[in-house]
């Protein structure tokens, strides 16, 4: 049976959070020892071990799964970014509408969407392509700073988030460092296009972006790293 518009902001949100936790692991934002390896999708992941950092990254999926019901979403971006809170990788996970589906109409299968087991699959491919392409970007294993991340929500047309923090949801939007968002990327940063899917009801792809100020740093590490070869 294909997806419902519904099933596929579930299933969408469920993915996010998996990557939020995997992404955190292989780019060292915490130390090794906070995540254990899991199987998700058939595919290998990461879990943190924090309670507190669980529950702050499912508070973070469920506005954004609020904000997704109301089609306003362009993109979400999970920011790296250093103790200046300067963006050093951005993981933008850009979403698009297919199809426009009535609210009483969303708990109603979509003709031609994927089914469950197909978006699966497609999940598993795109953790495994997260993997290889994370593999060619510069370790964050030997930076000096403390290494932090944020969540950036873009919405269309200058939108703004809808969902207002309750006791239950306690993570509010704030306006976001211009930097850290897809309009502050530079033109000399780094791009990495990962995978793109269309479910027929919601069509999204994830890009890696290292920002100039990380390109440049890293420029200078070789320089003087050749330098003291000499």
């Amino acid at each position: 049976m294909s997806l419902t518009y519904n099933d596929t902001i579930v299933a969408l949100c469920e993915f996010f959070e998996v990557t939020i936790h995997t992404i955190l692991c292989l780019r060292r934002v915490y130390p090794a020892q906070v995540f254990v390896r899991r199987k998700k999708y058939d595919a290998p992941v990461f879990q943190s071990r924090s309670p507190s950092l669980n529950e702050y990254i499912a508070s973070l999926v469920k506005s954004v799964g609020q904000e997704l019901v109301s089609g306003n979403v362009k993109c979400v971006a999970i920011v790296i970014k250093n103790q200046s809170d300067v963006a050093l990788e951005r993981f933008v996970l850009s979403i698009q509408s297919a199809v426009n589906v009535d609210p009483e109409h969303r708990d109603t299968p979509i003709p031609d969407a994927m089914t469950k087991a197909s978006l699966q699959q497609q999940f598993r491919s795109f953790l495994v392509s997260l993997g290889t392409v994370e593999g060619q970007m510069v370790d964050n294993s030997d930076d000096q700073e403390q290494l932090s991340f944020t969540v950036i929500l873009e919405m269309k047309d200058h939108n703004v988030p809808s969902s207002a923090p309750n006791e239950q949801d306690p993570v509010p939007w704030m306006p976001a460092v211009v930097q850290h968002t897809t309009e502050g990327v530079d033109k000399d940063a780094e791009l990495y296009m990962v995978r793109a899917i269309e479910t027929g009801i919601f069509n999204f792809s994830l890009a890696i972006q290292e920002s100039r100020e990380k390109v440049d740093r890293e420029k200078s590490r070789l320089s003087k790293g050749k330098v003291k070869q000499l």
